[in-house]
C-alpha cells in the first residue's frame, strides 16, 4: 500500500444519525482497513449552506487530504450535495464522474 491519506467523510442526510448510518459505516470501515486515517467524520443535513461550510473548512483544514461524501445526490429537491459542490470546487475534472459511475456500475 502507498502513504495513508487523511480522509474527512460527509454524510449529507436529512434522516441518518449516527446510529444508522450505514452508507457511513462502510464508508469508514473501508477507510481504515485500507489503511488510511480517518481524520473527521460528520453528518450534516441537506443544506447546501451547511455543506459548503463544511466542505470549506476541511478543505482548509492542512490535517485533512482527502473529502468523502456520501448521500445528497438523489434527485429531489432537498438533495443539494451537487449544488454545493460547485460551489467550492476549483477545478472540473472531465470524465472522472464518468469513470466514477462506470466503476460504481461494474460492482
Amino acid at each position: 500500500m502507498g502513504k495513508p491519506v487523511n480522509i474527512a467523510l460527509l454524510t449529507v442526510s436529512d434522516t441518518r444519525t449516527a446510529a444508522d448510518d450505514s452508507s457511513g459505516d462502510i464508508l469508514a470501515q473501508r477507510i481504515t482497513a485500507a489503511g488510511h486515517h480517518l481524520a473527521a467524520r460528520t453528518i450534516v443535513r441537506d443544506d447546501a449552506d451547511l455543506l459548503v461550510e463544511h466542505f470549506r473548512g476541511w478543505i482548509a483544514d492542512p490535517d485533512i487530504d482527502c473529502i468523502i461524501s456520501t448521500g445528497g445526490t438523489g434527485l429531489t429537491g432537498r438533495d443539494v450535495t451537487p449544488e454545493a459542490l460547485e460551489r467550492v470546487k476549483s477545478k472540473d475534472i472531465p470524465g472522472f464522474g464518468e469513470l466514477f459511475r462506470w466503476l460504481s456500475f461494474k460492482t
